[in-house]
């Protein structure tokens, strides 16, 4: 007997993505994947050498016609529009979106007005409207998708646990999984799928300002698997949301984070 028993493709080749926040840690290394399995890939993020460096990446090894990139801010209300027109322009159309662009700036509830509202409109700026955005700006495109539309939000663990000083960051990223929610549910019908990853403590520009026995401790402290995660660990996640086998997942939130969640003792 030869050939396969099964019917639903583990397969991203020639799908067109978009992944912001794409030039470091986890947006990098899903962009890499994503290019790696095959697919067309719209990287975005701050710094156009930023940009380039990760654009040049992913050429050499796959070519010019698989990667074009932009350096663009996402909180600027015209750029979702700028990079599905991007993506339709170079590759025909869009089949996924990885709202992947996120900022962390402490700031305690007591600090001064003129301290504390401005890294949270920010927060909120990049890490929820601007998702919002992007979706709304691919939603056509998805839902024509042959591959069936997929969006995967980039939350965080910060949404089901906190840390001091992170409020803007905890309520943002807790929104996300629940605009997500939202989301599936409105789009289910089209064929669409909505869902969250929540990664928790990862080796990435966010955590690097941490000193390397901090990191062991914390990990050893709170983490099952007692280490920090790698980037590509939390982009493996991401693609296997996106694969036309996984098309009966939507609305959930995926804790990538080694057991974070989970640990009491």
């Amino acid at each position: 007997m030869t050939g396969r028993l099964t019917s639903l493709s583990r397969s991203v080749a020639d799908m067109s993505v978009i992944v912001t926040g794409a030039a470091s840690g986890m947006g990098r290394a899903t962009a890499h994947l994503f290019a790696d399995e095959g697919a067309r890939v719209v990287i975005a993020d701050l710094g156009a050498e930023r940009v380039r460096r990760v654009e040049d990446e992913i050429a050499e090894v796959h070519g010019r016609d698989r990667v074009v990139g932009l350096a663009i801010d996402v909180t600027d209300s015209e750029a979702p529009q700028t990079l599905a027109r991007l993506a339709r322009d170079r590759f025909g159309g869009i089949d996924a979106v990885i709202n992947n662009a996120g900022i962390s700036h402490p700031a305690r509830l007591d600090a001064p007005d003129d301290e504390f509202e401005p890294i949270w409109d920010r927060t909120v700026a990049v890490n929820l409207t601007a998702q919002m955005r992007m979706m709304r700006a691919c939603l056509g495109d998805l839902r024509a998708s042959v591959h069936g539309g997929r969006i995967v939000n980039i939350a965080s663990t910060e949404s089901v646990v906190a840390t001091a000083s992170l409020s803007a960051y905890a309520a943002t990223k807790a929104a996300v999984t629940g605009m997500t929610r939202a989301a599936a549910v409105e789009l289910g019908p089209s064929g669409i799928t909505v869902n969250a990853i929540c990664p928790g403590p990862i080796d990435t520009a966010m955590t690097a300002a941490i000193p390397t026995e901090t990191k062991q401790l914390y990990a050893k402290r709170r983490v099952a698997l007692r280490r920090y995660g790698d980037p590509e660990e939390v982009a493996h996640m991401t693609l296997n949301l996106c694969l036309p086998a996984s098309r009966f997942v939507t609305g959930a939130t995926i804790c990538v984070d080694g057991g974070l969640t989970i640990r009491h003792t």
